[in-house]
């Protein structure tokens, strides 16, 4: 019988910022919050008796791995990048690949995707994912050239920003004049475009899912009972980091929700769907508002949620009965079984070959995926 060999030395990766490249200062308070969260996800793997390493990236992440060889190491992924700069999320998922680590969460190119709210929606649409009428904005100007076709009220967000970055008081916007001042924030603080959704009033879902294949998670949903206008109803920047604010205080996640069983069997197909089209790995956290009909309408993938011990993801997974440690193992286990899966060498020291040759090389494509001779040979140039 084959022995499971010991967990692997553990990583935790997270990104440390001084300062921002751009946006409010007060964003910095969602890069401490990775902080704290990489503080508590090694707590819980040091419990769980794995060997961990809490690792800041303060300049880039070949250098913070330095130390920390993927032969011996796999990486619980928190990174989101320094100094607020664009894209540094994917980015650092593809250095893991490129370097060789076995990673928890969703691979490059799937956060990529997510992270581009605008791309994310355009894969939502060509899979048949209801989502709300949007429009990308990158001056103020634009907004006269659709004035007839917007129907108002409007959220405006940045494109390219998760944790509500960006989304304060002044998101909701209900005619042209704020829509152009709106536009013109994200635009010079944020330095990107503006994107400008159809403001849906509906109750607020949360779908976490995670494993392989993706599981659901008990439904969570955020209860605005305390504020009277139906518009100033949104998560937040305030609602998920100023612990002083009113927003937070006030914007409790119900879970379970509360649906009725053809609601739940609705927002748990579009969860998965909405999984599927982005490409969803190992967790992710799917937002979703239900219209006046009841029909859910995706609003965001998050492919690596927050896993803080307050955030959504572990309420939901506390509710099907994970502690805290259990959650994050189970992370850290899906993540190894997919490497194992999918890559040429697992922690266990098995060796994959091809089954059409001898047995002495090895392949780096997903096992079962089938590799023509005539494909080597077009890209050898002889074909």
């Amino acid at each position: 019988m084959e022995t499971r060999p010991e967990p692997p030395g553990v990583v935790v990766l997270y990104n440390a910022s001084d300062g921002l490249v751009k946006g409010e200062p007060r964003d910095l308070l969602a890069e401490r919050g990775v902080i704290q969260c990489a503080e508590a996800v090694s707590d819980a793997l040091g419990a769980a008796g794995y060997q961990v390493a809490q690792v800041p990236i303060h300049l880039d992440v070949e250098l913070a791995l330095v130390s920390y060889p993927p032969t011996e190491w796999m990486v619980f992924n928190l990174g989101e990048g320094l100094a607020g700069r664009l894209f540094e999320e994917p980015r650092i998922v593809w250095a893991l690949e490129a370097m060789g680590y076995c990673y928890t969460g969703s691979e490059g190119t799937a956060i990529a995707r997510s992270v581009h709210k605008a791309r994310a929606k355009a894969l939502l649409a060509q899979a048949g994912v209801p989502t709300p009428p949007w429009w990308l904005l990158r001056h103020p100007d634009e907004v006269d050239a659709l004035f007839d076709d917007l129907p108002f009220p409007l959220i405006v967000k940045p494109v390219a920003e998760d944790a509500s970055i960006g989304v304060g008081g002044g998101a909701v916007v209900r005619d042209v004049l704020t829509l152009r001042d709106r536009v013109a924030y994200v635009v010079a603080c944020y330095r990107q475009a503006a994107l400008a959704e159809v403001f849906i009033a509906g109750r607020e879902f949360n779908v976490s899912l995670w494993g392989s294949p993706p599981q659901l998670l008990p439904l969570a949903e955020i209860d605005f009972s305390a504020f009277d206008d139906p518009y100033a109803r949104i998560v937040s920047f305030a609602a998920k980091w100023e612990e002083e604010s009113f927003e937070y205080h006030h914007t409790p996640v119900v879970c379970p929700a509360a649906t009725g069983e053809g609601c739940a069997r609705r927002i748990a197909d579009a969860a998965h769907r909405a999984w599927s089209a982005i490409g969803c790995r190992g967790y992710a956290r799917v937002d979703m508002r239900l219209d006046d009909g009841d029909v859910p309408l995706v609003l965001e993938v998050n492919c690596n949620p927050d896993l803080s011990p307050e955030a959504g993801f572990h309420q939901a997974a506390r509710v099907a009965g994970y502690s805290y440690e259990h959650m994050v193992v189970n992370i850290v286990e899906v993540a190894r079984r997919q490497y194992d899966d999918c890559d040429r060498f697992g922690f266990g020291g098995r060796r994959a070959g091809y089954p059409g040759h001898d047995g002495q090389s090895g392949y780096l494509h997903a096992r079962g995926a089938e590799l023509r001779r005539g494909n080597l040979e077009c890209v050898s140039g002889s074909g």
